[in-house]
């Protein structure tokens, strides 16, 4: 009898390019701000972009009560999750030898809409922390009303696939005394100055947490 193939089982053509330790799946996770969901309407595929947040092996995703996607997500579909961090250009000798330095997580995992006041609290709460840690304390927390109007799904993590290029240029012996310059360009995503909103209060301090901005690898 034959067994069911793994969706991440592509892993054993690049082995050296996949890490099997949840611990990177996490932090890759984290570290991002935006993932691609990936799911199937009426044998239609779909892929939507939207701000996540992690919780141990739960991704939480918040969209409005009267979107079209999302209720029918509410319903326990399947789903593909995937998130991307492009950390350098590898500008090889060769165009053939191009590349791009990468870390990515491809996760499959059923989705569950968001009932209790209290996952649906907890949700709202690591929602902010994730894209602005420290905002939670300091801005106004949201009313019952706005709290009705947004919808939570949870997608539990079922599988996961971390993949990732992490090294310079891989040229041929015959293109190593080219007169063309390689190596790799480093990428970063890096904020920029503040800019205040000029319609509220004015001569409000900056938070630290705004000025100190970063994206950074949180605690598992």
């Amino acid at each position: 009898m034959k067994t069911k193939k793994s969706r991440t089982e592509g892993s054993r053509y690049y082995p050296k390019r996949y890490d099997a330790d949840p611990a990177s799946r996490d932090a890759i996770l984290d570290e991002g701000l935006v993932c691609h969901i990936a799911f199937n309407l009426q044998d239609q595929p779909f892929i939507i972009p939207t701000a996540y947040c992690r919780v141990g092996d739960t991704i939480y995703l918040h969209g409005s009560v009267g979107s079209h996607f999302f209720m029918q997500m509410a319903k326990g579909i399947p789903v593909c999750i995937t998130v991307t961090h492009v950390d350098g250009l590898v500008l090889a000798r060769s165009v053939f030898h191009h590349s791009m330095n990468y870390r990515s997580v491809v996760a499959f995992g059923k989705n569950r809409l968001v009932e209790s006041d209290e996952e649906r609290r907890l949700a709202t709460e690591k929602f902010t922390e994730h894209v602005m840690p420290g905002r939670w304390s300091e801005a106004r927390l949201p009313n019952a009303g706005e709290m009705k109007k947004t919808m939570f799904i949870a997608v539990e993590i079922e599988e996961a696939s971390v993949k990732f290029r992490a090294h310079g240029v891989l040229d041929d012996p015959e293109d190593m005394e080219l007169d063309v310059w390689a190596g790799v360009l480093p990428l970063k995503l890096v904020a920029q100055p503040p800019e205040a909103d000029e319609t509220g209060k004015a001569g409000l301090a900056l938070p630290g947490y705004v000025r100190n901005y970063q994206r950074q690898v949180k605690d598992k």
